[in-house]
């Protein structure tokens, strides 16, 4: 194949798959199978490593991540982005349309009537049709520059089409489905970390990561409500709308026009009843008025436009019998107690339990056995108590303490000074911890044993073959075989599962291959208190080796960036229990990577000495190796493109705009072959 066949083939897979995106993200109609999807997909990214040159921005190839910011820039909005004003009453609703009346006269008004997402609000911009930039709300008149992450958002097209204008300002409103937010947290929990309360707080959390590749794995949506530029044709908001559509633009299928407040109080009820219905949380309704030139006439106060507010929904309450209380232990021993209540319908679902935070949210109520209690979710996915009815309180009804004693073990509780949780100190014999710890030991971002499910971890610590992540490299294929598990299904059935010859064989290779995961992942996976990924990750970097940091003492340890007291105490109490110096001096006997060795440390040439390099894109391998080749031979990674920067070592789905920047400034694009030629001996 030439040059111009390679352009003409990418070309037309790139506006091919780019449908197809559309009608299965946007319009919820998909016109092939996902195995015909990932066929040309395949086929695209082929051509594109072969001819990189001809690599498009609006290519489905762009989405998958992989670009890291290490920080986001702050700029200026172009049209500052306003708030809407509030109210939770139809009373107040009516004096916004009184208020408009007045201002307008004898004209005839409508609204239009949206949802209220409850997402962040984003503002994009298209130059030519092309997706420039994606900018957060932030204060209004600035926010942070998230091009790179929005652009994996697969509802949110990266080229418009059909009749568009040369410069347009869209804003909408980035949000996190329900599955996806189920998903999220549910990995979440097995990696040890704390859940998202609700959506909107995950998605976010989830723009502000500085990984794409990560917010790519996280499926969020957006949904788009406004335009904003210079000699754009629509009369009106709701012709606005529909012209969004037209370019492709995800909009609302559930906007309506109003010309009464009777069909607006209609509108509000009917959401405020199926809003438990949609796969996405929304808080309440947005009105505006229709007519541009209306808007234009009653204008805007300091903050806010006189011809839009919002109404918002009150949180949805239920008032139930609290039956108990109980208390849950997690991975790192902290205690959270349970509210058991007696089931009730509540925005959609059957509660019959409420999460109570900790000690202090605890006596903050000050619940007593046999309270009524009102639940609320509202904009939190995950129910929670708001109040005590008092009047329905027993006159002898005793207050419910939090627990002094570990509820598994029995250990007395801790609580350390500056901390809302107790916890339980007994790491080592308290069951959910020890089986919490091997999860977390076994997961992706720590040793990433596959082979090793929840399931599987339960079947291999019920039979005591496993009680801590050391017992793992004690394990056999004839120990694994026929291991059987009896246990209680979601349906409250009995089943019962064993381990299969092909099974013990693949858990066995697994953790053949966790002898290779490099120090700082060995580190993370000990479940040290406190110490999470990006922690272990300086300590290995900054110690070296875990002898070194068993060694250092706190001032040494408050020394490394973002290591305070807390951490430092944290890695001392762990090097000072004999069982877990035990634990190491077994891992490394299994052959783990406990250090950073000495032929990692020393360069295997100056072939890239005094080089700047910027990585970008998918290679063949890992990008961190990648990464440690250059540092291996004498370079230094940065990770913008500057003119200092010596030349950007471009992988499959390179960047764009990585792409626009190495162009125009001269810097050298080398492939991955190329490198591998300027390394080799």
């Amino acid at each position: 194949m030439n040059a111009t066949e390679a352009r003409q083939e990418i070309e037309q897979l790139v506006k091919e798959l780019n449908q197809h995106n559309y009608n299965y993200y946007v319009l919820d109609n998909p016109t092939i199978s996902d195995y015909e999807f990932d066929q040309l997909l395949r086929r695209l990214s082929d051509l594109e490593k072969e001819f990189p040159q001809f690599i498009q921005p609006d290519s489905p190839t762009q989405r998958v991540g992989g670009d890291v910011t290490p920080e986001f820039e702050t700029v200026e909005h172009r049209y500052p982005m306003l708030s809407l004003g509030n109210t939770y009453s139809i009373e107040e609703l009516k004096d916004f349309d009184n208020r408009v009346a007045n201002l307008l006269g004898n004209q005839h008004r409508e609204y239009v009537c949206e949802l209220k997402f409850d997402g962040i609000s984003i503002s994009l911009t298209y130059e030519n049709g092309l997706l420039t930039r994606a900018v957060t709300r932030g204060d209004g008149k600035k926010g942070d520059d998230v091009t790179t992450n929005v652009k994996t958002i697969r509802s949110i097209p990266l080229r418009l089409h059909g009749d568009y204008p040369s410069f347009v300002e869209v804003r909408g409103e980035i949000l996190m489905p329900h599955k996806s937010f189920q998903q999220l947290n549910e990995e979440r929990e097995r990696n040890g970390e704390n859940p998202f309360s609700n959506p909107r707080n995950a998605a976010s959390g989830s723009m502000k990561l500085q990984d794409s590749a990560e917010v790519a794995r996280r499926n969020l949506d957006c949904f788009l409500y406004y335009q904003k530029g210079e000699n754009l044709t629509a009369k009106n908001h709701y012709e606005s709308l529909m012209q969004m559509r037209s370019w492709g633009l995800k909009v609302s299928d559930y906007t309506t026009i109003c010309e009464s407040m009777a069909g607006i109080e209609d509108y509000i009820a009917l959401w405020d009843k199926e809003r438990n219905n949609l796969p996405f949380d929304i808080d309440g309704i947005v009105l505006k008025v229709n007519d541009y030139a209306q808007q234009e006439q009653l204008g805007y106060t300091a903050k806010t436009p006189r011809w839009a507010i919002a109404y918002k929904f009150k949180a949805e309450q239920a008032l139930t019998p609290l039956e108990e209380v109980t208390f849950q232990v997690g991975r790192t021993g902290n205690v959270t107690p349970v509210a058991n209540l007696q089931p009730v319908a509540l925005a959609g679902s059957i509660v019959r339990r409420a999460t109570l935070h900790n000690a202090d949210f605890m006596q903050s109520l000050d619940l007593h056995h046999g309270d009524w209690v009102y639940v609320e979710k509202g904009g939190e996915v995950i129910p929670k108590i708001v109040a005590v009815e008092l009047s329905k309180r027993k006159p002898n009804a005793k207050p419910i303490a939090f627990i002094t004693h570990c509820p598994e073990c029995g250990t007395p509780l801790k609580r350390n000074e500056g901390e809302a949780a107790y916890y339980c100190p007994n790491d080592k014999g308290c069951l959910p911890q020890q089986r919490a710890k091997i999860e977390l030991f076994v997961s992706r971002k720590a040793m990433n044993i596959e082979s090793l499910g929840v399931e599987k971890i339960a079947m291999l610590f019920d039979v005591g073959l496993v009680r801590n992540i050391a017992d793992l490299y004690d394990l056999t294929v004839d120990k694994l075989i026929g291991v059987e598990r009896t246990f209680i299904d979601k349906n409250n059935e009995w089943r019962t599962t064993s381990l299969q010859e092909k099974s013990a064989h693949n858990i066995m290779q697994s953790l053949e291959e966790s002898r290779q995961v490099p120090f700082d992942r060995v580190l993370y996976g000990l479940g040290i208190r406190n110490v999470g990924e990006t922690i272990a990750k300086k300590l290995a970097g900054h110690f070296r080796s875990i002898d070194r940091l068993r060694q250092a003492t706190i001032e040494e340890l408050v020394e490394k960036e973002d290591v305070g007291m807390v951490i430092a105490q944290s890695i001392q109490d762990y090097f000072s229990d004999p069982k877990n110096i035990d634990i190491v001096e077994r891992l490394r006997k299994a052959g783990l990577q406990l250090a950073i060795s000495e032929e990692e440390e020393q360069l295997l040439s100056n072939r890239l000495e005094g080089k700047s390099i910027v990585v970008s894109g998918v290679f063949s391998i890992p990008r961190d190796n990648i990464k440690q080749l250059i540092e291996k031979h004498g370079g230094k990674n940065v990770t913008s493109i500057s003119k200092k920067t010596s030349f950007v070592l471009a992988g499959d789905n390179m960047g764009p705009e990585k792409y626009k920047k190495a162009q125009s400034l001269g810097v050298p694009l080398v492939s991955e072959e190329e490198f591998f030629d300027m390394i080799r001996d």
